[in-house]
């Protein structure tokens, strides 16, 4: 398992923004999904891990309204997401065609999935709203899936946003949008993001009290000095 509890709780104390410069240090430079924002579901922030769905272009004789009752379809898809997973779908940054609608949000909701994320389109809007499903998405339209694009399958690598998801990997998303940890690396990024969160902080407190930026934010060894003493002194 990727995502302990101990790290989801470190996790959920950190922001998306936190997280892209904690990767971006490391090395990792795409990070953030482009297309999905807070849609719905009343939930601030949500934490999990990917359970990845993929869908390619439409083809017609593959994408019809006789393929929802498909082995290999978003309903058989729904029912293998485990309890706590954040689905992500691929949706190729399409918005004239809706991945989801309310009768399979909600039903993501009662299995206990944390949210839903994509660079595609929800339908149902209103629907999808009243299930409560956490949904990050890059807007809502009126034609099914099929419209534009076909569902190939689930637990795979896949691209969202620009952004490389592979199964197992912790999504997070915020009001700023949603990020993607390396599952080899949540660890080390849970442990930088509580530290840099701290330290934020402080700077905050800083500027407050009228400190200027050069050599504050970023720290030359002077405010690292500083900062090292109130972090020892608060304990």
């Amino acid at each position: 398992m990727t995502l302990t509890p101990e790290l989801k709780s470190a996790l959920m104390q950190i922001s998306t923004a936190t997280v892209t410069t904690v990767l971006l240090k490391k090395g990792l430079r795409r990070s953030w999904m482009r297309g999905p924002m807070p849609y719905s579901g009343g939930a601030d922030k949500i934490v999990g891990e990917a359970f990845t769905l993929r869908f390619v272009p439409m083809r017609e004789d593959l994408a019809t309204p006789e393929s929802w009752a498909s082995p290999i379809s978003t309903r058989a898809a729904i029912e293998a997401m485990p309890e706590g997973c954040i689905a992500i779908a691929d949706a190729m940054s399409v918005r004239d065609a809706g991945i989801f609608g309310d009768i399979l949000a909600e039903r993501m909701k009662v299995r206990g999935v944390a949210g839903l994320v994509t660079d595609g389109v929800m339908r149902d809007g209103a629907g999808v709203r009243s299930t409560n499903l956490p949904i990050w998405c890059a807007g809502v339209a009126a034609p099914a899936s099929v419209a534009g694009l076909t569902f190939v399958g689930w637990k795979e690598p896949i691209a969202c946003g620009g952004t490389a998801v592979f199964p197992g990997d912790v999504i997070m998303a915020d009001g700023d949008g949603a990020v993607v940890i390396p599952k080899a690396m949540v660890t080390a990024v849970a442990e930088a993001g509580l530290e840099q969160e701290l330290f934020e902080g402080w700077a905050h407190m800083e500027v407050r009290n009228g400190a200027a930026l050069p050599g504050l934010y970023p720290p030359n060894e002077e405010t690292k000095a500083r900062y090292a003493l109130w972090r020892a002194k608060r304990g």
